[in-house]
């Protein structure tokens, strides 16, 4: 994803808000689902925004067979994100991804 695609997507896509993220989510046209991860300064140091991102990423790459296909999502991490484990992470952002939310 370029910028283009981030600005693109951040002005008419479909948000979906969650206790620790915003899920920003709109089809591309492709046959493949393609993740953006933005964490702003106000979650931390450089140690904890890169750890939400690992996490995210992780989460992503673990479900992408479970995830439908040809869609961009960016993920926002909101500032109490750095405390979450692996599990709550998945358990939050399943909400979305794997939910009704990607089939509409």
């Amino acid at each position: 994803m370029d910028r283009a695609d981030f600005v693109n997507l951040n002005r008419s896509g479909r948000r979906c808000h969650t206790r620790h993220f915003v899920v920003i989510i709109k089809q591309n046209g492709l046959s493949i689902t393609r993740l953006g991860v933005t964490v702003s300064k106000k979650a931390g140091n450089a140690v904890k925004r890169n750890r939400i991102k690992r996490l995210i990423r992780e989460i992503f790459r673990l479900n992408n067979s479970k995830i439908p296909q040809g869609y961009d999502i960016v993920v926002a991490a909101k500032k109490d994100a750095s405390y979450l484990d692996l599990w709550k992470v998945k358990e939050e952002l399943g909400e979305v991804f794997f939910k009704k939310e990607l089939s509409v």
